[in-house]
């Protein structure tokens, strides 16, 4: 099984950004679609972002679209959040998850929340 591990996060001004980044390391990252969700206190865990293994397609949650943007570099076995024009309403903890598979399958499967791996988490957090 894959093991994910966030960087990136941190403290920032409404309007600022930040890019997030998850390696995977324990099998071919390239096996695997991989995705962003994301977590406030009282809140349930949020879809933000999903890539296919070969990084050809893209989807993105409704909140975010337009400001953030997801990409992978399969020769570092890493992927990105690119978060620009950040909102006080961003702030959470965002997770890294990916689900084996080079179908559309995987990528459906994954958006639902339902990942083979997640990461431990990492804070972002945005002032007004």
């Amino acid at each position: 099984q894959v093991q994910l591990v966030e960087s990136g996060g941190g403290s920032v001004q409404a309007g600022g950004s930040l890019r997030l980044s998850c390696v995977a390391s324990g099998r071919t990252s390239s096996d695997y679609a991989m995705g962003w969700f994301r977590q406030s206190p009282g809140k349930g865990r949020e879809f933000v972002a999903t890539i296919t293994w070969s990084g050809d397609n893209t989807y993105l949650g409704d909140s975010v679209k337009g400001r953030f943007a997801i990409s992978r570099d399969n020769a570092k076995n890493t992927v990105y959040l690119q978060m620009d024009r950040l909102k006080p309403e961003d702030t959470a903890i965002y997770y890294c998850a990916a689900v084996e598979g080079r179908r559309q399958s995987a990528i459906a499967t994954l958006s639902l929340g339902r990942a083979e791996a997640w990461g431990q988490g990492t804070q972002v957090t945005v002032s007004s």
